[in-house]
């Protein structure tokens, strides 16, 4: 499959995503040709977030700054992304505007949504590496899985760690931790989240 793009067309695509406005509670994405609209998270989803921010929040470099649903932005590869978490330098906020470059982000969290887990498991495994995001943990409430992405090149991740809910999860620099994941929450089984 080759990558082929017409000239301008994703810088296209990405103004005109920009320029929408989604329903109160709902963010878009895009992927190389596609808008992705998602819904808002459920309370389980807001949960298991909080109990992974905190952790993080106490370990993180004072020169990062946590950032939920920020818009990463990679026009180079046609790529605007939202993830649930992620951590950006503080010096970030001197450019201003509702977007960052996502090569500025130093890790992306994310909670599967039971509506649409090709996103967060295809998808943004395939994306993240892409624009440079250095780190990608995946957690699936679905399945009581984790998985933590990382050692990024070539447009791919090279490594990946696996685990259920209740593992340690090893977390590299910048953070260097392991996050605990036995209060984390799944999902009714055979409901919405």
């Amino acid at each position: 499959m080759s990558d082929f793009r017409i000239p301008g067309r994703h810088d296209r695509l990405l103004a005109y995503a920009q320029n929408l406005t989604p329903p109160s509670g709902w963010k878009i994405e895009v992927s190389g040709d596609a808008i992705i609209v998602l819904a808002g998270p459920s309370v389980i989803h807001q949960r298991n977030l909080l109990l992974v921010r905190e952790q993080f929040d106490a370990r993180r470099p004072r020169d990062l700054m946590p950032s939920e649903n920020t818009d990463l932005s990679s026009p180079d590869t046609g790529k605007l992304r939202n993830p649930d978490l992620t951590y950006i330098p503080l010096a970030t906020v001197e450019l201003g505007g509702n977007q960052v470059p996502a090569e500025l982000a130093v890790i992306a969290v994310e909670i599967v949504s039971p509506s649409n887990p090709e996103n967060d498991l295809v998808g943004k495994v395939r994306d993240y590496p892409q624009m440079g995001i250095p780190l990608y943990l995946v957690i699936d409430p679905r399945e009581g899985t984790l998985t933590l992405h990382s050692d990024p090149g070539g447009g791919t991740y090279h490594r990946r760690w696996t685990g259920k809910f209740g593992d340690a999860v090893p977390v590299p620099a910048p953070f260097d931790f392991e996050l605990t994941t036995s209060e984390l929450l799944r999902y009714p089984a055979g409901g919405t989240a």
